[in-house]
């Protein structure tokens, strides 16, 4: 019995090694699994507080749809949501955006139009873009532009960025336009643009406008600065002092030409969605500005524009040779020029 029961050193340490082995590796192997738990929250909280934020917004804005706006059928292919590559719109991601362009030609109101779109909070019109010669050099430089400008990554002093209604620009006709006119037509239809014609029903008084405009070009009368717009009323006095010479024996001639590029303008882009403005009858009757915020369907507000005319009053106080241009067109296609006064 007593053999039994008794154990040498060695047989007591071999007797005890199985009984606290297992709690050891047992401790081992908790501190590691929670060490192993530990990094792995770890890890996770950090993919929660990134992921599914970023997650978050690529299905906001790239894969649920915006709602269908209450439009009429007709109205659906003008009406866009752009995502622009520098900026998120954030909230304003689902408002619509309508894409337009000014067409016109230098003298011709549109820097002042384009003041009183731009006052309006919805509206976005970026200027005379493509008066950069690189910008339309082709018809691929041309797109790559309005492409820009109609993603809202254009950005300028008129970008409403997040919450515009409305974007375009101001094109004059020489800059382009006409000679790609085919392909533009296509970009606008394709693209959902919106033509805004805005000419000068007196176009004897806009080539008045050019010559005083190209002589300040080189004579800076303003101490020594070139404006082709003005803000102040003693500013527009100065540039009024300049009377042009009119060269009487091209006149009838250049005359003829710009109301022919009007035309060819207009039958160009016929197909194209559009409202047709004259100056005079914006300046005259400012109802016509309801009708362009219509147009573009924006709420419309009461439009301003810091803009100072320059030349008022009759045609005869801004030529040197009065009586030549009388001469010349009284008994023509256009006499009317001549008589039409301008009182604004």
């Amino acid at each position: 019995m007593g053999d039994e029961h008794s154990l040498s050193p060695k047989d007591s340490f071999v007797f005890k090694l199985p009984k606290k082995s297992p709690l050891v590796l047992r401790m081992v192997v908790l501190m590691f699994v929670m060490v192993c738990a530990v990094y792995i929250c770890s890890i996770c909280l950090k993919q929660i507080g990134v992921v599914p934020s970023a997650g978050f917004l690529n299905v906001e804005v790239f894969e649920r749809p915006c709602p269908e706006p209450n439009i009429e059928p007709w109205d659906i292919p003008y009406v866009h949501y752009p995502k622009p590559n520098t900026y998120s719109r954030e909230e304003c991601s689902c408002n619509p955006v309508r894409y337009f362009a000014i067409l016109s030609m230098q003298r011709s109101g549109s820097g002042w139009f384009e003041t009183l779109l731009n006052n309006h909070t919805n509206i976005s019109s970026n200027g005379e873009i493509f008066s950069v010669k690189d910008r339309r050099a082709n018809v691929s430089s041309i797109f790559e532009t309005l492409d820009k400008v109609y993603n809202l990554d254009w950005l300028s002093s008129a970008s409403k960025n997040e919450c515009t209604s409305a974007v375009g620009l101001k094109w004059m006709l020489n800059q382009g336009l006409m000679k790609h006119h085919e392909e533009i037509v296509e970009y606008f239809k394709t693209r959902g643009v919106s033509a805004i014609f805005l000419f000068r029903r007196n176009l004897l008084r806009r080539m008045i406008s050019v010559l005083a405009n190209s002589y300040d070009r080189d004579a800076k009368l303003l101490n020594g600065t070139h404006k082709s717009h003005t803000h102040s009323a003693k500013e527009a006095e100065i540039l009024a002092r300049y009377k042009p010479v009119i060269n009487t024996t091209l006149l009838i001639g250049d005359l003829k030409k710009v109301q022919e590029m009007t035309t060819n303008a207009l039958s160009y882009f016929n197909t194209t969605r559009h409202i047709f403005l004259y100056y005079e009858d914006v300046v005259k009757n400012r109802t016509r500005l309801d009708d362009v915020q219509e147009f573009l369907k924006v709420p419309k507000l009461n439009l301003k524009s810091r803009q100072v005319k320059i030349h008022h009053g009759s045609l005869s106080q801004h030529v040197q040779n009065w009586n030549e241009v009388q001469t010349t067109l009284k008994g023509t296609d256009y006499e009317n020029f001549l008589l039409e006064d301008y009182r604004k």
